[in-house]
């Protein structure tokens, strides 16, 4: 009887918190902010990086993550692409503070944490340059509280209607 008792007290559990398994968004998103509701907020179309810090980036790249995201971004067995649909789809809407957090507290793999700031901030300016963002006068800065002001758009916002 106690036995019994043991496994529906554990399958009432189990029921319980299935739904709220279920409900949870998969990675990236889960452990992301949501973008800024400031109408003033920019995007990654705005220009939000230099080709001087892009080209600084793509070294670091190299040198840091192409062992496992691939010379060309495309991922690799167990890293995600940071280039291409899949990247853009995984990141829509997802602030920059965020990618930047998850590359500087994760990354690489083999040493998280090893990269600066600079460098990581770096790193996603060659990202944004490999997947044709368009340059800026400014480079990203090191700072994730900045960056989160920054939306990362799969596709460029038509602002044809603005005034």
């Amino acid at each position: 009887m106690k036995i019994e008792i043991t496994a529906a007290v554990l399958c009432l559990a189990v029921a319980a918190f299935f739904p709220a398994l279920q409900a949870q968004p998969s990675a990236p998103h889960s452990q992301e902010t949501p973008p800024p509701s400031d109408s003033n907020s920019r995007s990654v179309w705005d220009g939000v990086y230099t080709g001087e810090q892009a080209e600084r980036g793509h070294s670091i790249y190299h040198d840091q993550c192409a062992f496992c995201h691939g010379d060309t971004l495309d991922g690799g067995e167990e890293a995600p692409p940071l280039a291409g649909a899949q990247f853009l789809s995984n990141w829509n809407g997802i602030t920059v503070g965020d990618l930047f957090e998850r590359i500087r507290k994760s990354m690489p793999q083999s040493n998280p944490g090893k990269l600066t700031r600079q460098q990581a901030a770096d790193v996603i300016a060659y990202v944004f340059s490999f997947n044709k963002f368009p340059e800026g006068k400014v480079e990203l800065p090191p700072d994730a509280e900045v960056l989160k002001q920054i939306r990362i758009e799969a596709t460029k916002p038509d602002h044809s209607n603005d005034k």
